[in-house]
């Protein structure tokens, strides 16, 4: 089991500078036309690929966001079941309204 933020949370939480491990499990060409600047992209397609690079034993949670919250529910049930702690962006980029940057 996992819980949930709202965007508008996750934006509180980024503008006050705490350091969260955001996760876009969005594929690259949806990450490159505008995401969250502190995310790292991940796509849920590579995620199982490349679970190893998620650094094990943490004391924060991983939060995941995709273009609506159902990548990123799908992601936290397979992230959970190896045993990480995560949060889930409900709504995803569709809800956010904080600042956005395309690109790579």
């Amino acid at each position: 089991m996992y819980t949930e933020i709202s965007t508008d949370e996750l934006r509180d939480r980024l503008e006050e500078g705490e350091k969260l491990y955001l996760i876009d499990v969005r594929e690259v060409d949806e990450w490159e036309d505008g995401h969250v600047k502190e995310a790292i992209n991940i796509p849920l397609s590579q995620l199982q690929a490349r679970v190893g690079e998620l650094a094990a034993g943490g004391d924060e949670p991983f939060i995941l966001m995709c273009r609506s919250g159902n990548r990123s529910s799908r992601a936290c049930d397979y992230l959970t079941a190896l045993g990480y702690e995560v949060v889930n962006v409900a709504g995803g980029m569709l809800n956010w309204n904080g600042k956005v940057v395309t690109g790579a």
